[in-house]
């Protein structure tokens, strides 16, 4: 007997149904393409990528099930500034390292911060939900093509 592992899209599907969701082809799609990116991508980049496939999906439409992914607890908003936001599909505690020139965002893991939180509390009196940590600087591609040969 084979016993098959539920991949992430499965489990995450599963969770939808659960919480009374339909599950349509276009929200399938969007959910797997996330999961499986390791590129945080824009709305914008996940629509062009499905478009071929789903001609008549609207911008829309990748919006509107990106903000139910969010609520659902399946999805992070990862905002910067004045850029476009982008979506993370990893919701375990980890960080991000992002470039300066092209954009490109890294994961990275480190021990939680569990004290700068404990900390935090202790000197404002609030009550500490996490925290984001985010470091700047300058992704290999874009380092090669700044340095002179």
């Amino acid at each position: 007997m084979v016993v098959r592992m539920k991949t992430r899209v499965e489990h995450a599907l599963e969770h939808l149904k659960e919480s009374g969701v339909r599950i349509t082809p276009q929200r399938h799609a969007i959910l797997a393409f996330l999961m499986d990116a390791m590129t945080h991508p824009t709305a914008d980049e996940i629509y062009r990528a499905l478009e071929p496939k789903f001609p008549s999906m609207s911008v829309a439409t990748v919006y509107n099930n990106l903000k139910m992914f969010i609520e659902a607890g399946l999805v992070r908003e990862l905002t910067y500034g004045d850029s476009s936001s982008r979506f993370d599909a990893d919701i375990s505690d980890h960080y991000h390292a992002i470039c300066e020139k092209c954009g490109k965002i890294a994961d990275f893991s480190m021990p939680a911060l569990d004290e700068v939180e404990q900390t935090a509390a202790s000197r404002t009196g609030f009550h500490i939900r996490g925290h984001r940590m985010e470091v700047y600087g300058v992704c290999q591609d874009c380092f090669k093509v700044e340095q002179p040969c």
